[in-house]
């Protein structure tokens, strides 16, 4: 076989005129500026096409050099799991008040909770057993004894728990103890019995005694002991106060028989199993009676009552372990003995918490048997950062899985027994090309700060590469079938001209798409929007500039007659290239082997400026009879059919070589859309099905939108059947309870807004989903527990003044309270005279309103925070600034000790409460909307407030959520149709395509309901992102419409002969790469992702391939050129040759003023000239030789 010459030195294919006086076709219409832009836009992308064609090794390895540089960006990423920086909205409200904790209060919690939750196999059953207890006792008692080594020391419970109150006391020895002995905060049922003691790991030893711990302390019984020994008056007064009592010994045993059950215990000596439902009924107290209450839905779920409503029975236990956050577990040890070695930080005091709870649980879970009636859920704060973490990791081998499983789709799509058809190489370069720019997008994010989530981890690859393969099977399908005739030279900037304003149009709605997404204000969200916008920008470029490198590499392979894939070998079966120039053909003959034949000709448009319309010759045609098997072919290939081939099919077949094709291989989406599809689709009566069909989905969508709620909780998202997840389902259903805090700001007086803060306590309490406190029980603030302990110290006072124990010079034979009392009653407040002596009988530490004296308040608050350290911790009032220290010492005779400081102006302070009955998210916004109101009425009284809680945090963006999706679904359907309407130049189709695509997203919406996916930001991401993603499903389908001339139905069955192919490939891959997301472990990626992409998916195509064309053939735009016949000899002269060249000649008739541009196809034109068109100066009679062919290098097809 002979070598064929290289591509650079074959002439190019000109086609001389036959000569024959017939009469021509003239194609006229009204000169339009929006042809004339879009013949200039391809005029320009065909450019492009022919420079990347010619030099496409530089241009395959410069962007494969830039892609790969930009990948290298991945080495930078940083994947956020930190909840509240993926899910607050910002500069939201909530994003402003949780930045003002953060400034005063520090970055962390005070502490992080580790619970249990007990639960009966059997569905219903009642768990208000000693049995139950029992066994619950065994899971909490296992899971406190967890001990872990780490930098070589060991780290229990009691070293690391969350102690709440801790006294100071000047006793060395009994500060020592007590230190050791303080109980960790422990919210459990069994704090209702004796048996709460065995989970407080304490101990101290005293000479002559046996340990002590909480199972054998009784507090009273040691202060007597104690008493001979060391003054302990002021510890045991603050015992009192707390109503520690006897602490645990004096509880019933869980198992009266016990050995170690105390003598004081009430039922020690009937040896009677406790009432369990009585003694839970209005819950449970810590060792403190006053200041440790657990209120029954802290610890019981599922409670039925009788009556007179005493606690009967439940179905759920929760008992609560609280640890130290990172930040106080460092502080509490550092400069300590035991870690002065290890080079102790807050990075290993998080090493150490996070290790204990994974072991928490671990040993929790696998505390009672596999055949035991009860079953145990655990969880920890570091349980969830696990979930998140494996959340957020990318899986390899479904990224794997996904793009092998695409490549091998793109290459079996593309191969063709033809091997000089075949595409298979091309495919899989496609698809690992889009891969590359998926890589390198992403890499680009990570170097522009963009942080990455699990939505970008587990989503994004597989969406951008089914996006990024769609415009590959179009420019793919383009290029292989390029109108006949087209020079080898110029076939990538025919492909470019003829489908590059598909592919901009497309990459560029994607990409408004997802930049409008980022108008939803959660982080997470933003960040996929941004991400996928970059990565979808990324594969644009790689397919407008890499892609077609890639192409014109496989033209050279096809001109070489080489193998597809196996390129280094021969191809015994390649297809001979066939020119046929119009003198070749005889009277009547055809080639034999040529069912039919298309071809390219030299026409002469001549552009009357005064008339403003354009007539364009086109040589005779009777040589060139299509067959007459279809009844549509004479319009469908004419030459003058289409004024733009979208997608040009050659259906005929080739004059083989060597061998020739299957009948089953000229079989194809094209043919199959020509012959069944369109002519069925288009029948009057399969019209109206259609609309019937697709206005009842949309009816049925409609309602379906009424069926959407809001929400998405953590059950969502961690995986079924899970140990997690069990935890989380059982939570939910039990204990819905959310620890809030209503936060107190700076900028007002507190001193002076005392009643503006407990009326906003009261709105506050009275919202439906605050739990109420027991009428037995104080209000659980700051302000309460101040004023409380102002009016018990002012009661000793009364009684000590009144027994002559104070005196107004004297106050050491005093009570401790008295004497504290004696000292803020003389102070003024003023620096100068700070202290009156006189104001001890004529003041009150609380007036008759029950309002502190605000010359005492900052004061007075200094000395409650250093004398009440239980009342400070229980009211969780977190104070900024803190107030200062001071130290009470009645037996002080300086006087120094007089001198009080007062604390500073507060800027932070709050009150603690918990919601309870938040099961569904308008529970949640009921409480939300509550909660702002009082706020708001206690704004417009000077107090500056806010509430503060996960609940405010996660679902306070329901409020505005479906405002916010609105908003951008509007707005992008405006941006929509601004940029089709642009690219189109025809806003009748814009506003066509527009409709299409809104009736997409309402269905979408609507199918949503029916698959009860909630809406929360991640659907509507997705939502809005359909928009740009349903614009690859219709655009195709409209430009083919929108270039091709005849009747409605006529131009409809073109189009999707012409889209039909690429729609579907490119359906199929984006249904290929989502198809991974399926094998997702969290169900969440399968409903929200996978489900829903896939339903859009479905959408586009049903409205791309059925909806828009049916649309089309009713209420389409006119086509951009009209064809018109007309007959006269006088239309077209003939041209005698001049120096052995043929030209064509005009009519003497015509004017002067016409300007003739020398094309081979039908473009309608205007002055100024397209970029790379000849043009002739005004003669009367222009001339065609090889060389002014050249020169034209087909820069004027425009194809219009």
């Amino acid at each position: 076989m002979a070598r064929p010459p290289p591509l650079e030195e074959l002439p190019r294919c000109c086609h001389t005129p036959p000569i024959r006086s017939v009469a021509p076709q003239i194609l006229a219409g009204s000169l339009k500026a929006p042809l004339w832009l879009r013949a200039y836009f391809q005029g320009l992308l065909f450019s492009l096409g022919c420079r990347i064609q010619r030099h496409c090794g530089k241009v395959l390895f410069l962007g494969l050099l830039a892609f790969g540089a930009l990948t290298l960006g991945l080495r930078v990423a940083v994947i956020e799991t930190d909840l509240e920086q993926l899910w607050v909205e910002v500069g939201s409200r909530v994003s402003q008040e949780l930045h003002y904790t953060k400034e005063k209060l520090g970055e962390e919690a005070a502490y992080t909770s580790q619970m249990l939750i007990q639960t009966a196999r059997q569905e219903g059953e009642n768990i208000l057993t000693p049995e139950a207890l029992g066994l619950h006792l065994q899971a909490a008692l296992t899971a406190s004894k967890v001990q872990v080594s780490l930098y070589g020391k060991s780290w229990d419970l009691n070293k690391i728990c969350y102690k709440s109150g801790v006294p100071l006391i000047e006793n060395g020895m009994i500060e020592r103890m007590i230190e050791k002995l303080f109980p960790c905060v422990i919210l459990t049922p069994l704090d209702c019995f004796w048996e709460g003691a065995k989970l407080q790991g304490g101990s101290a030893y005293l000479p002559g005694r046996p340990d002590i711990q909480w199972t054998n302390l009784d507090p009273e019984q040691l202060l007597e002991e104690l008493g001979p020994f060391a003054s302990l008056e002021g510890f045991r007064e603050l015992l009192d106060k707390a109503q520690v009592g006897q602490a645990y010994v004096g509880r019933p045993c869980l198992d009266p028989t016990d050995t170690h059950c105390p003598p004081s215990a009430p039922n020690h000596l009937s040896r009677q199993a406790p009432n369990v439902a009585q003694e839970l009924n209005g819950g449970c107290h810590g060792f403190s009676h006053k200041f440790m209450h657990w209120q029954e839905e802290l610890l019981l779920g599922g409670m039925a009552r009788d009556v007179q409503g005493q606690l009967l029975r439940a179905e759920a236990l929760q008992s609560t372990f609280l640890l130290m956050s990172p930040r106080q577990l460092y502080e509490h040890f550092r400069g300590d003995y035991q870690t002065h070695d290890i080079g102790w930080s807050e990075e290993q005091a998080s090493t150490v918490l996070q290790a204990w709870q994974r072991r928490f649980v671990q040993l929790a879970q696998e505390a009672l048997p596999e055949n035991a009636s009860q079953q145990i859920h655990a969880f920890s704060s570091a349980t969830l950062d696990d979930i998140l973490h494996t959340f957020s990791e990318v899986s390899a081998a479904r990224v794997v899985g996904g793009y092998l499983l695409m490549l091998a789709y793109a290459c079996v799509t593309m191969l063709r027994w033809d091997c000089a058809q075949s595409q298979g190489a091309v495919g899989l370069a496609g698809v690992l090309l889009v891969a590359l720019a998926v890589a390198s997008g992403l890499g680009l994010c990570a170097l522009l700060g963009i942080t990455f989530n699990a939505a970008t981890t587990q989503v994004l690859p597989f969406l951008a590469l089914g996006i990024g393969v769609d415009d590959i099977f179009l420019l793919a399908h383009a290029f292989t079938e390029a109108p006949p005739g087209t020079p080898l030279q110029e076939r990538m900037g025919e492909c470019l001209q003829r489908t590059g304003t598909s592919v901009a149009l497309t990459s560029i709605n994607n990409m408004v798409a997802f930049f409008m997404a980022a108008l939803v204000p959660i982080p997470a969200l933003r960040a996929f929007s941004l991400q996928a916008a970059i990565v979808v920008g990324c594969s644009f470029v790689a397919v407008m500039l890499v892609f077609p490198a890639v192409l014109s590499l496989d033209l050279r392979r096809r001109h070489c007659q080489r193998l597809d894939v196996l390129c280094c070998f021969s191809s015994p079966c390649s297809a001979r290239m066939i020119q046929i120039l119009p003198q070749d053909l005889g009277e009547r003959t055809v080639p034999v082997g040529i069912a039919h034949l298309t071809t390219t000709v030299q026409a002469f448009t001549h552009c009357e400026a005064s008339s403003q319309h354009v007539v364009t010759i086109l040589p005779p045609q009777d040589h060139l009879v299509p067959p007459p098997s279809d009844p549509l072919s004479s319009e469908l290939f004419s030459p003058g059919g289409s004024t733009r081939d979208l997608l040009g099919q050659e259906e005929g077949t080739r004059q083989k070589a060597a061998c020739k094709s299957l009948p089953c291989a000229r079989w194809n989406l094209a043919h199959f859309a020509r012959y069944q599809f369109a002519p069925l689709l288009l029948q009057s009566q399969a019209k109206a099905m259609v609309l019937v069909f697709f206005g009842a989905l949309l009816g049925l969508s409609l309602y379906g939108t009424t069926l959407v709620q809001d929400g998405l909780s953590l059950t969502d998202v961690v995986p079924r059947g899970t140990k997690e997840h069990a935890f989380l389902s059982a939570q939910l259903r039990y204990f819905s309870l959310y620890e809030v805090a209503l936060v107190t700001q700076g900028g007002f007086d507190y001193a002076h807004s005392q009643r503006a803060l407990f009326d906003l306590h009261q709105r506050f309490s009275s919202l439906k989903a605050v739990l109420p406190r027991p009428a037995t029980q104080a209000p659980r603030t700051w302000l309460h527990y101040y004023r409380n302990w102002l009016q018990g110290i002012q009661t000793a006072f009364d009684q000590d003044w009144a027994a002559g124990r104070i005196t107004r010079h004297s106050y050491r034979n005093g009570s401790e309270d008295g004497a504290l009392a004696y000292k803020l009653l003389i102070q003024t407040g003023n620096a100068q005279e700070p202290l009156d002596f006189s104001q001890l009988t004529t003041r009150r530490l609380v007036d008759e309103e029950g309002l502190i004296p605000p010359e005492f308040f900052y004061v007075g608050l200094t000395v409650w925070v250093s004398s009440d350290p239980l009342g400070l911790a229980a009211s969780q009032a977190n104070f900024y600034p803190p107030p200062p220290e001071w130290l009470h010492d009645k037996y002080d005779t300086t006087g120094e000790n007089l001198h009080i400081p007062a604390a500073q102006p507060l800027e932070f302070a709050q009150f603690p409460f918990l919601l309870h009955g938040l099961q569904k998210t308008a529970d949640f916004v009921e409480a939300i909307e509550g909660a702002r109101a009082a706020c708001a009425e206690a704004g417009q009284a000077g107090v500056h407030a806010y509430p503060s809680g996960s609940p405010f945090l996660f679902w306070e963006q329901y409020l505005g959520l479906r405002r916010c999706f609105l908003l951008a679904v509007c707005v992008l359907l405006v941006c929509t149709f601004l940029v089709c309407a642009l690219l189109l130049l025809n806003p009748w189709m814009a506003g066509l395509i527009v409709l299409v695509l809104a009736m997409m997203t309402v269905e979408l919406f609507g199918i949503m309901g029916f698959l009860g996916i909630k809406l929360s930001a991640i659907p509507v991401v997705i939502l809005v992102a359909s928009v740009g993603i349903g614009v690859e499903f219709t655009v195709h389908v409209a430009l083919g419409f929108l270039t091709t001339q005849g009747s409605r139905d006529l131009r409809a069955t073109r189009a999707l002969e012409r889209t039909f192919a690429p729609v579907t490939d490119g359906a199929i891959s984006t249904l290929l790469g989502l198809l991974m997301l399926a094998g997702s472990n969290f169900d969440f990626i399968v409903r929200y992702f996978f489900l829903v992409l896939t339903v859009l998916t479905l959408l586009g195509l049903l409205h791309g391939l059925m909806l828009l064309p049916v649309l089309l053939s009713i209420l389409g735009p006119p086509p951009e050129v009209v064809q018109m016949y007309k007959e006269g000899p006088r239309v077209l002269g003939l041209a005698t040759p001049q120096g052995g060249r043929l030209g064509w000649g005009a009519s003497p008739t015509l004017h002067q003023n016409f300007a003739r541009v020398t094309t081979s196809m039908t473009v309608a034109l205007h002055p100024p000239p397209l970029p790379g068109a000849y043009i002739h100066p005004a003669s009367d009679e222009p001339t065609w030789s090889p060389a002014d062919s050249g020169s034209s290098n087909f820069g004027s097809r425009a194809n219009h």
